[in-house]
């Protein structure tokens, strides 16, 4: 945790209540907004318009990390990234840094297709992605006809025009409630992912073995039968070992204290 983590939690927070205050006078009753990013404690909810409701914290489920989605009636995404191994892309990850490239059945995978598919079973459709030009990008080719609002981090931060685009932001939101190019999102199965890890062959060997998956290099090699069952394999190979995983409840208790904590650091630097 730094300052310039701080500075994006506040600025992120700015992104988000522009959005909602945007969807609200548009007439949207019930807004939920979910902090799904690093410690699940990265937004100021005083500082988000009080017209929504934001969630802090990862929830066992029954969505993994997210929780329960109640009667939503669609998803957007902001602040997203490429997928690992994204080339020309902002800090590109899926799911962790620690993932130096995903590939599943031969293509990258983004955050984007995994949180997707997981809303797809509550009728979600994914309305409207921001990140990166390449985030973008990769958005568009999954998710057909999902509107997209890129923001490009390769020119100089003290030129970039953030309430222009902020505004531009908000004014995408408005838009993508009238969507109906796009469905919710989950693709039929089998998978065959392939996972290379940033550190090496020693650290791929040892989490292949701790959950029986195959190795060869620095690779290790993940097959699924749906996206479902691939998503829970990824969130144990990046997430878990055996014993945080029967006792889930406290660990996930323990990590949202942590969040909370640098949460309470984030406000004093705010001001």
């Amino acid at each position: 945790m730094g300052k310039g983590w701080r500075d994006a939690c506040v600025g992120m927070t700015r992104d988000v209540s522009a959005v909602v205050t945007a969807l609200s006078d548009a007439g949207v009753r019930d807004i939920t907004v979910k902090d799904f990013h690093r410690t699940g404690y990265n937004l100021l909810p005083e500082h988000i318009d009080s017209r929504a409701r934001v969630v802090s914290g990862y929830k066992r489920g029954p969505v993994p990390g997210l929780g329960d989605p109640g009667n939503a009636q669609a998803v957007i995404f902001l602040g997203m990234h490429a997928a690992s191994g994204s080339a020309g892309a902002f800090l590109p990850h899926t799911l962790t840094s620690r993932i130096a490239r995903l590939e599943v059945n031969g293509r990258l995978m983004p955050e984007l297709a995994l949180f997707s598919a997981a809303l797809a079973p509550y009728h979600l459709p994914p309305v409207l992605f921001s990140g990166c030009p390449v985030a973008c990008d990769q958005a568009a080719e999954t998710v057909p006809g999902i509107l997209t609002w890129p923001i490009d981090k390769s020119a100089d931060p003290e030129r970039f025009d953030a309430e222009t685009w902020r505004t531009g932001l908000a004014d995408a939101a408005v838009r993508s409630l009238q969507n109906r190019a796009v469905r919710p999102w989950c693709p039929d199965g089998p998978f065959e992912a392939v996972i290379t890890m940033r550190d090496g062959v020693s650290v791929a060997r040892k989490l292949s073995r701790r959950w029986g998956f195959g190795c060869r290099g620095e690779k290790i090699f993940i097959t699924a039968a749906d996206m479902a069952a691939l998503y829970s394999e990824l969130i144990r190979l990046c997430y878990l070992t055996p014993v945080i995983e029967k006792i889930i409840p406290l660990s996930l208790g323990l990590s949202n204290l942590r969040g909370k904590f640098g949460l309470g650091w984030i406000r004093r630097g705010a001001g």
